[in-house]
């Protein structure tokens, strides 16, 4: 692979993984609600979501959406219930951070790891982000080293950019004060996430 073309690829990754959405959201929570393992777990889970639909890009993900058009409405319907799922815990405290905090409930590293996968391998947006803005690489690049740089891309991208989300969240002065912010914190991302929900669903 050019280097030209791996910092094509760098880019387009990073932007994706900057743009803010329910990934970002799920990063915060966790970060606020265990501290810098939650979030971290949440970081490296959902970006072994991304590394996985990387892997299936290099399959031909664009072709399967194509040929079973009922795969992508699966995922789509699948991810817009677990957003408003998620959603509505937060607007009600349950299981939200507010909730956690209050009553001194840890927030297991499994749980938060479990999150991270499920919000980035039930997103239809970033499998669109895939089969749209990261398969036309794949007929770049031939040599299976290649290949395996363009898997590990993504991957890295979006752990390192979560992580670095992570670490500045857990930051102990920093994170104090996002704690006596906790209920507008689960108001605010529960209304985002049903929100992403609502539009999912009008977009499929």
């Amino acid at each position: 692979m050019s280097l030209s073309i791996w910092f094509s690829l760098f880019t387009i990754c990073l932007l994706g993984a900057i743009s803010p959405g329910p990934s970002l959201a799920m990063v915060i929570k966790h970060s606020l609600a265990g501290g810098r393992a939650n979030g971290l777990a949440t970081s490296w889970a959902h970006a072994t979501g991304i590394g996985l639909y990387a892997l299936l890009s290099m399959l031909g993900l664009a072709v399967i959406f194509h040929q079973f058009p009922l795969l992508f409405h699966a995922i789509s319907y699948a991810g817009a219930a677990y957003l408003a799922y998620l959603g509505v815990n937060a607007l009600r405290s349950k299981g939200g951070i507010a909730a956690k905090l209050e009553s001194g409930t840890p927030v297991s590293v499994f749980q938060s790891a479990k999150e991270g996968f499920l919000v980035s391998i039930l997103s239809p947006k970033i499998a669109l982000f895939f089969a749209a803005l990261f398969s036309p690489f794949v007929a770049e690049v031939h040599q299976i080293s290649g290949k395996m740089l363009m898997v590990a891309t993504p991957w890295l991208v979006d752990g390192l950019w979560y992580t670095l989300i992570a670490c500045l969240l857990s930051n102990a002065r920093f994170l104090e004060k996002l704690r006596s912010q906790a209920m507008w914190i689960d108001r605010l991302s529960g209304l985002a996430l049903i929100f992403l929900a609502l539009y999912i669903l009008t977009t499929i």
